[in-house]
């Protein structure tokens, strides 16, 4: 539990072990911490400045050894994929390695892996603090669209809160320029899901003509299921230039071949058994997208857990 005072915190913590006691639930007292400023939590340090790597974690990549079988890149990438909000150009960075994992691909590592291994562990051992999401205050989501791939940027009063991008898969890169640059919007609002419902969303996009998408008066029937999707958030779409907009810019059109950006078994072994977010062998698509909501999973998990609601009432 954080507080965001003392007086607080003590509030807080007098009513969770009264709430234990009268549940006669225990907790042994060397597995807890109390009064901290900072907290280890599945492989991130979460402080008052945000949320950041475990250093222990980042030593692990460091070190790593260069993959020699689809196995061991599984391996690495099921790591590293944990830790993809904090990297620009992720999907696009680790693509020439996730081609060697599929199925009845001769294993060759080519100089392009070995550029993308090492872009890779410099970005991951260099992360940057991300801000913790305040609920209650708008977000700001800047969009952009090549026909390479997306990028996506999440943010809150001019601080960052999480990365995002992928690249196009067979027949999205045949879309028009329109329906990309609203699956970008799109791919942001449905991956950042739990912290964007019932909240005040600005997109800004470099596509002009998403500003009219709701009045827009003839669509395809992608662009009218993902319009009636849009109903759901409390969003605005602004029109933002390429050349303001470059951070998300540079992630939609980071190629293979250009990528500057930035006990482990059992980390990853732990991270596969709890499906804490959506790594897998294949690219994330749209429709997949949902499985990376954290929080999501946690608050359905709640509302079913019958012993948890005995607790609260």
């Amino acid at each position: 539990m954080y507080s965001r005072s003392q007086e607080e915190h003590a509030t807080h913590l007098r009513l969770v072990l009264e709430k234990l006691r009268e549940q006669k639930l225990f907790a042994k007292l060397s597995k807890c911490s109390f009064w901290q400023r900072e907290m280890g939590f599945l492989g991130h340090i979460v402080s008052a400045e945000g949320v950041s790597v475990d250093p222990a974690k980042i030593e692990a990549i460091r070190d790593w050894p260069r993959p020699s079988s689809a196995t061991e890149i599984r391996s690495f990438l099921g790591l590293a994929g944990y830790y993809r909000r904090f990297v620009k150009g992720f999907a696009t960075m680790a693509q020439p390695m996730t081609k060697l994992t599929g199925k009845d691909v001769p294993f060759v590592w080519s100089a392009e892996c070995e550029e993308s291994f090492s872009q890779l562990k410099e970005m991951l051992t260099t992360t940057p603090v991300l801000a913790l999401p305040e609920p209650g205050k708008p977000y700001m989501v800047y969009t952009d669209a090549s026909g390479i791939g997306l990028g996506c940027v999440l943010m809150q009063e001019g601080r960052v809160i999480a990365y995002a991008s992928r690249q196009w898969q067979g027949s999205e890169r045949n879309r028009p320029t329109h329906d990309l640059e609203l699956g970008a919007v799109i791919f942001a609002l449905k991956i950042w899901r739990s912290y964007l419902l019932g909240e005040t969303v600005q997109v800004f996009t470099d596509h002009k003509s998403l500003q009219h998408i709701f009045t827009q008066p003839m669509m395809n029937a992608r662009q009218t299921r993902w319009v009636e999707f849009l109903a759901d958030y409390q969003v605005n779409i602004n029109y933002h230039p390429g050349k303001a907009n470059l951070v998300a810019d540079a992630l939609s059109r980071r190629r293979y071949d250009s990528a500057v950006e930035r006990d482990v078994e059992s980390l990853v072994g732990e991270i596969s058994t709890l499906r804490l977010c959506a790594i897998s062998q294949e690219p994330l698509g749209l429709e997949a997208v949902d499985q990376a909501d954290l929080l999501s999973r946690i608050r359905v998990a709640q509302q079913s857990d019958q012993s948890l609601l005995d607790a609260t009432e």
